[in-house]
């Protein structure tokens, strides 16, 4: 029999334990497994609220809990609120911080594990009475960021098996933990998303901006460019359609009954719209004037508005309308119109919207005024226009008198003559005062229609002499003035005979007018080279230093009854000339110098 002594053998756990040891480890990897997932989940997850919700869903089968409940800490770090629940119905807590159990662990940032909620005295129960929960084990954490800030607090209750224990705690402290840091993430992405949208609104304000100043801009250029009334409203529109992408558009102006006037037209349509009137208030065009409301209409033909049977005589369906009334103070003066919009010429691919239609009252609003001023220039134009030919008729009314007065002299003298040669040579003298008379009234509408209308023929200038002697002669008979015509030259000289007769008359009665009590008048006609150069002077008073500055300007005048016609025609004649003329004044007399070119100018008529 052997005495070796062998090893006892130990004892095989029963079969409870083994199971038991078997369930804790499948728990304890399903727990690994389902952090993982956590981290996992809130790595991959932007979007907060179903961050929010993933965390309690899971926190909840980790725990081994009936309920979770996350509170997240207000910006202003006063409030906590709680943005899921689980379990019935969602309901949003919210607490001061300090108020109950969660803003107790957020003051503090300590854990807080009850067994039994209602024995603390920090415990709510206003939100069990309200849903009819019981709430029996509390266990609350704080939810600390990345720079340790309180980010909110996490809370979970009635364990399903008991009281929460130590190793619950460490569980939910390293899930708060990592929820901390990716909600914190997930606020910084939507604050980064918050910015660049921000920022692609400012781009989108600072491009819209940016194209209406362009538009501005350009609308002004053409507007500072316009040369009448219609070449500004053909500029604005051509500019209104290129900045909005139109197709085509028109202008209408209200006229002083009411009727709108279709003042520019640009497209298809121009040709039968152009100038046409409509009633006030008809088509969407008149619509808008009347209420003074712009609109943009897309498929006008549906619209009760539209003006149907214009469009169809005009044969165009428009598809885009886009109409802004123009405004000029209290008044509506028309309208701007914008059709068919054309999507290549704009930046988006989408229809005219509120920003187009913002930016054509704009330049609507900057063209009205263009508009009224262009309008009230034209009318002052006018009613100087009107002031004008009066004072010319006026002028031409005065320097008629001149020769009136010669010839009643000489029919005077022609009924006491008793020789016909005589008689003749009377009746001779008359005959060149109407034909001086008839030139007076042509020259005065070629002044006025600004035209040149030269008979440049060969005058003897002895001759010219003579003539012009008794001419002036009868202009200042009576009037106590001595005249003196010297002929120095008196060979050949070529210009307008007529005109240049009635320059002398001009200057002659301008001289007689400085010489109220009478004086001296000197005519002297001479040679420079190849100028013909003649000089008027009298006594007079001179010319005084205001009027002296704008001599030849058209209605300046230095003398009470004066048209201020006279010395603009003399220099037109002599400007005709191609010619010059001076004048120099003093108080002891005025002398205008005078000097024309002695030989014919290429293309003058003889």
């Amino acid at each position: 029999m052997s005495d070796g002594q062998g090893l006892a053998p130990q004892a095989t756990p029963p079969p409870s334990a083994v199971q038991s040891l078997e369930d804790a480890l499948r728990r304890e990897q399903k727990k690994v497994a389902l952090v993982q997932e956590v981290s996992r989940a809130l790595t991959e997850t932007g979007d907060l609220d179903q961050l929010l919700i993933l965390i309690m869903a899971k926190v909840c089968e980790l725990m081994e809990a009936d309920r979770s409940t996350l509170y997240l800490l207000s910006e202003d770090g006063r409030h906590l609120w709680s943005k899921v629940s689980q379990g019935g119905e969602r309901v949003e807590i919210r607490l001061e911080v300090g108020e109950g159990i969660a803003g107790w662990v957020a003051e503090t940032r300590e854990i807080v594990n009850i067994p039994d909620a209602y024995a603390d005295q920090r415990f709510q129960p206003r939100v069990d009475l309200n849903s009819g929960y019981r709430t029996r084990s509390i266990l609350t954490v704080p939810m600390l960021g990345a720079l340790g800030g309180v980010v909110g607090v996490l809370q979970v209750l009635n364990k399903l098996d008991g009281p929460f224990v130590h190793a619950d705690e460490e569980l939910l402290l390293a899930l708060a933990a990592q929820a901390a840091i990716a909600i914190e993430n997930a606020r910084l992405y939507h604050s980064l998303v918050s910015q660049n949208q921000e920022l692609q609104r400012a781009r989108r304000d600072l491009e819209r901006r940016s194209r209406e100043l362009n538009a501005l801009y350009e609308v002004e250029k053409e507007l500072s460019a316009a040369l009448d009334l219609d070449d500004l409203l053909s500029r604005i529109l051509a500019q209104a359609i290129t900045v909005l992408g139109g197709g085509a558009g028109s202008i209408a102006l209200v006229d002083p009954d009411g009727a709108l006037r279709f003042r520019t037209v640009q497209g298809p349509a121009a040709p039968k719209l152009i100038e046409r009137t409509l009633p006030h208030g008809t088509g969407l065009l008149g619509w808008s004037i009347a209420h003074r409301t712009p609109i943009i209409v897309d498929d006008p033909a549906k619209d009760p508005r539209h003006a149907t049977e214009v469009a169809q005589e005009a044969g165009v369906r428009p598809q885009h309308l886009m109409i802004a009334p123009l405004v000029e103070g209290d008044d509506v003066i028309g309208g701007i119109e914008i059709i068919d919009q054309r999507r290549a010429a704009r930046d988006g691919d989408g229809p005219w919207g509120e920003e187009d239609l913002k930016l054509l009252v704009l330049i609507a609003a900057q063209a009205a005024g263009a508009i009224g001023m262009a309008q009230r220039r034209s009318e002052a134009s006018n009613r100087d226009r009107l002031a004008s030919i009066g004072r010319m008729l006026a002028g031409l009314l005065h320097d008629l008198k001149t020769p009136m007065t010669i010839i009643s002299g000489y029919a005077q003298l022609m009924a006491a003559a008793d020789e016909a040669e005589t008689r003749e040579t009377y009746v001779e003298q008359i005959q060149r005062q109407f034909d001086l008379m008839a030139g007076m009234t042509r020259e005065v509408l070629a002044f006025a229609r600004g035209d040149t209308d030269l008979v440049v023929r060969k005058v003897y200038m002895n001759k010219f002499a003579e003539d012009l002697q008794m001419q002036l002669s009868a202009a200042i008979a009576g009037r106590g003035i001595e005249l003196l015509v010297d002929g120095k030259y008196d060979g050949i000289a070529y210009f307008d005979e007529q005109k240049l007769l009635r320059v002398f008359h001009n200057l002659t009665s301008n001289a007689v007018e400085a010489m109220p009590d009478g004086g001296k008048l000197k005519v002297l006609l001479d040679r420079e080279g190849d100028a013909l150069v003649i000089s008027v002077s009298d006594t007079g008073a001179g010319i005084p230093a205001a009027v002296h500055a704008r001599l030849f300007e058209l209605f300046a005048t230095g003398r009470k009854g004066g048209t201020g016609l006279g010395l603009a025609i003399v220099k037109r004649v002599v400007s005709d000339h191609r010619g010059e003329i001076r004048c120099e004044t003093g108080p002891t007399g005025t002398t205008f110098v005078i000097k024309l070119p002695l030989h014919r100018s290429e293309g003058a008529e003889s």
